[in-house]
Formats: structure tokens, sequence, C-alpha cells
């Protein structure tokens, strides 16, 4: 029987005009309706239902509008019609001008039936583009209907923002600050990723036996993976390699859909171990893991599924386009002598380290002291404030219950990299009493003088760290530049942003952005200065 309404008309129901779809037959129209997007679509009965042709009032005189009006409906036409010209529905629709380089991923990924791609770019060159490129293109042409975005709980917003505003695309937060709140809206047996057809999820919450299952049996059929490096097998049994097998098996369980899409992204696959790289790349095809390298075909065969370039690539191959990388970076260190004062603070903090792993009997003992002496100095070297907390702060591997618990509870408090997602943050100052490991009635006394020794060190005076920033900073500023401090722990950015209000001039403003906030608030504080700094100069 013929379609009484072929796939493309213009028909008239429920009081709207709608486009009807290719999957319409003769008992069932599927349309959407005109300027609508898919979230519109419906289905019609029309034995059930009045469906017409789309009938238009013709125009009038009156309709006519000046020269400026039609002007613009002239050029949004001519972008409309440039930008959709191309064999990609999508670039007509986002809110972004890609540059030539950023399309080669999306022309890869058109090559292929089912999208298995690692992007592997330099630093600078766009891998969020391309692969937002990638997933905004599947979405358009309908051969994904959801987008899972799994990275770091700090790039989450940044992954969220940059979807919405370039793409189009509205993504939920699933961190372990929001899974609570969404699934609040849930009906009963209802999963999140069932209600919420794109998300940007912490992969270091979702890997966890707890939630995986449930994003497993609900995946999405575009899934993205940032910073892809840190989700492959390290070896060992660190707290570090235990994080990475975990993602690691939730990503082999993702992967092992064969029409799911799935895009790596990361700017550095391979560490120097030829094992995780081979595991990385394993996941967009599992023959990917076996073959050799070191041929001709091996190569080839990997380059369907890899794209890798630096900016001297980009430089070299683009010349005519205006690639805004830096030129090069300038690393400086600038060597300071410790005061009197503070460096005998140090020396006794190196004393009382010492003693308290030599006190120290067991190996769980032991461990719960060399980490906690590894949390006291790196505080001390930091600031005073910081060493001031740390001191009279019980160290989180006081309560281990034994020598692995321990390892497992120190190191990620004195790595410079978070691997869970804590919501109290990793840049908290570290604590250091772990008199419930050693009984020595004199060691709280010890630990509450050096705090007190380390409160009196604050101000530049003592502090010639302190001082020395101060006066690169100033001479940072005099030569029109903006500087941003970064600081290890949130006392000593709270104290560093203290001491320089002030320090460096009437229209100079100072504040601490740190993890003590909450995003919303870290934004506000962030305009806030913005404003200040313009009134500054208006003034």
């Amino acid at each position: 029987m013929d379609v009484a309404y072929a796939a493309g008309s213009l028909v008239a129901a429920r009081g709207r005009e709608w486009v009807v779809l290719p999957d319409s037959d003769p008992d069932m129209l599927v349309l959407r309706p005109l300027g609508g997007s898919d979230d519109d679509i419906a289905a019609l009965f029309p034995e059930l239902e009045t469906v017409t042709d789309a009938r238009f009032p013709a125009p009038v005189p009156a309709d006519l509008g000046d020269a400026q009006a039609a002007g613009l409906l002239r050029t949004a036409l001519r972008i409309g019609f440039q930008s959709s010209a191309g064999p990609f529905r999508s670039l007509a629709s986002i809110a972004v001008e890609p540059r030539p380089y950023q399309l080669v991923p999306l022309l890869m990924a058109m090559h292929q039936n089912v999208v298995r791609m690692a992007i592997c770019d330099d630093v600078g060159i766009g891998k969020t583009i391309e692969s937002g490129l990638i997933a905004s293109e599947l979405l358009a042409q309908g051969d994904a209907a959801g987008l899972a975005v799994l990275c770091s709980p700090a790039l989450a917003e940044q992954w969220q923002e940059e979807l919405r505003v370039k793409f189009g695309i509205d993504a939920e937060l699933v961190l372990a600050s929001t899974v609570p709140r969404l699934e609040r809206g849930l009906a009963y047996g209802q999963s999140l990723f069932d209600r919420h057809r794109h998300v940007v999820i912490s992969t270091d919450f979702i890997k966890s036996p707890r939630h995986r299952d449930d994003f497993i049996a609900h995946c999405p059929d575009l899934v993205i993976v940032d910073e892809a490096h840190t989700c492959v097998p390290a070896g060992g049994a660190s707290a570090t390699a235990r994080s990475a097998q975990l993602r690691y098996e939730l990503l082999s369980r993702v992967s092992k859909n064969p029409d799911r899409h799935l895009l790596l992204v990361t700017a550095t696959p391979h560490s120097g171990k030829d094992e995780s790289f081979r595991s990385l790349i394993g996941l967009l095809d599992p023959e990917l893991a076996l073959i050799d390298l070191g041929t001709n075909l091996g190569r080839r065969t990997l380059a369907s599924y890899f794209v890798q370039r630096r900016r001297l690539d980009i430089r070299r191959d683009y010349p005519n386009e205006e690639a805004a990388f830096p030129d090069d970076r300038l690393f400086k260190e600038e060597p300071y002598n410790l005061s009197p004062a503070y460096r005998a603070l140090l020396d006794d903090a190196i004393a009382y380290a010492s003693d308290r792993l030599t006190g120290a009997s067991g190996a769980r003992n032991e461990r719960v002291a060399w980490w906690s002496a590894i949390a006291l100095l790196r505080s001390i070297v930091s600031s005073p404030r910081a060493a001031a907390q740390t001191l009279v702060t019980r160290s989180q591997t006081a309560a281990a219950a034994s020598a692995e618990e321990a390892d497992q509870l120190g190191w990620p408090v004195t790595a410079d990299m978070a691997y869970d997602d804590n919501p109290d943050g990793i840049d908290a100052a570290p604590g250091a009493d772990a008199t419930a490991s050693v009984a020595q009635v004199a060691i709280p006394d010890r630990l509450r003088d050096l705090a007190v020794r380390a409160a009196a060190l604050e101000g530049a005076e003592e502090d010639r760290k302190l001082a020395l920033l101060v006066r690169t900073l100033k001479s940072l500023i005099k030569d029109g530049y903006d500087p941003i401090v970064f600081c290890r722990y949130i006392p000593t950015a709270e104290y560093v942003a203290e001491h320089l209000d002030g320090a460096l001039g009437r229209k100079t403003v100072v504040a601490a952005v740190t993890g003590s906030l909450s995003p919303a608030q870290r934004i506000e504080r962030i305009e806030q200065m913005a404003d200040a700094a313009l009134e500054g100069l208006t003034s």
C-alpha cells in the first residue's frame, strides 16, 4: 500500500504544521513539527486523528518589511545554505567555526559505520571541539540517540558548557554531588541514564561497582572518554593502579557493545609502556591490541582509528591557518633562602619526623608514621599557615587498620593528583598527628609547639618565599600581565591572597578561589574580581 504522505511532505494536525519523516507508514505517520527538534517528534494515526495537507496563507502587501529586515533574511538564508551544503547536517546548527585541521577527525569518523576513534592531538589543537563535532554530527544524522562524556569531576562543568554553548547539546552533570538530586526526580525503577539522554559523568564516580552496572545497562550509544590514558592498567598494587584498573574494567564493558560509538580523547596516548598503549587501542577494536605496529600494514590498520597531530604538524601542514599556539613557554625557577626562624622550624620538624619513624613499631605503625611525616614536611615548605593547620590535624592514616590501608589512605593525600571523586577535594591541608600509632606522651606537646612557631612565621619578613612572590608579581604586573598564583593547599592559597592584598598596589584586585567554594561560588568570585578590577581602571 502506498504511503498517503511521502517523506518530506508538509501536513497539518493538532493545530500545527509538521514534516513527514521516513519512518512513516500508511497506518502511522511519524512527524516533526516545523521549527521543532527531534525531542518534539510525534506519531499520529490517520484513522484516529485528522491529518490534512498543510496550507499557508498567500502573502499580502502588508507583509513587506523594510530593506534592513530583507537584508537580514537574505544573510541568514545564505549562511544556512552555505553551512548545510556539505555532507554534514550539524554544521548549520553549531556555534563554532571549526578550523580546517579540526575537521580531519570528523572526516575520518564518517568513513566508519560505527565510530571508534582515538583523538590524540597535542594540547591546544582542539580535541574537545573535534570530539564535539563528531558527536553533534552523529546525533544530527540519527546514528546516535544519546551521549555520555566520561571525564574527571574537575572538567565536568567545562565539558557541559562546551557542549551547550558550542554544539547546542544540553547535558546533565552526573557527579557525586548531583546524583542525589537527579535520583529524586526519577520514577520508580527508572534509571537516570534513561531519564537524561545526554550526560557528563565523573569517571571516578561511575567506575565504582555500586554505580557501574546501572550505567552499563543504560549506557548511551555514543561515549566520549576524556583523559583516556588514565583508564588503562598501570600495573602494581598502588591506589593509582587499582583506580586505573577499575576505569579500564568500566570501559571494557562499555566497548563490548559492537554498535556503540566510542571516542577516546587524550594528549598522551603512549606513556612509554607498550602494554598500556595496546590496552588503550584495544578498547576501539580488540584486534588492534595484537597487531604488529612495526609493519606498514599494522600502522595503516591503526591509522583508520587513530589521529595524532602536534602543533608543529599544524603549522607545517596548514601554513595559511592562523593557529593561536604559543611559540614557547617560559619556565623559570626562583631560588630563595629560608629565614633563620623558618629553617629552625624545618629542622625541628625533620627531627620530629625522624623520631616518629624511629619510635614506630610494626608495619602498620611504620607506614602511618611515614605518611604523616611526608604530609608534615610538604605542608611546611608550602606555607606557615598550611604547616600550622597540618600540625594540629589528625592524620587520615591514623585510622588505618593495616599497613596496606595506611598506604591507600596516605598516598592520595600526599600526591599531586586526585584519583577519586572526593567531594572534600585533594587540596585540603593533610594531617600529621599520628599519635594513635605510637604511645609517646611528649609528641602532642611537640606538635603544638611546632604549630605555634609556624603561625608566628606568617608575613614577608619571615616567609622569604612570600617576599620573593611579591617582587615577582610586581614585575609581572608592571609588564602588563594579569598573573594567577597556583597553590598546593587551600590554607596556602588563603594565606597568600591575604598577604598579597594591598602589597601589589591599590588597583590590584586579589582574591582566593579554592575548592572550599562551590562551583557557582567560584564563578561568582571571579566575576566580582573582574568587576572590581574594571572599576579600578575607570576610577
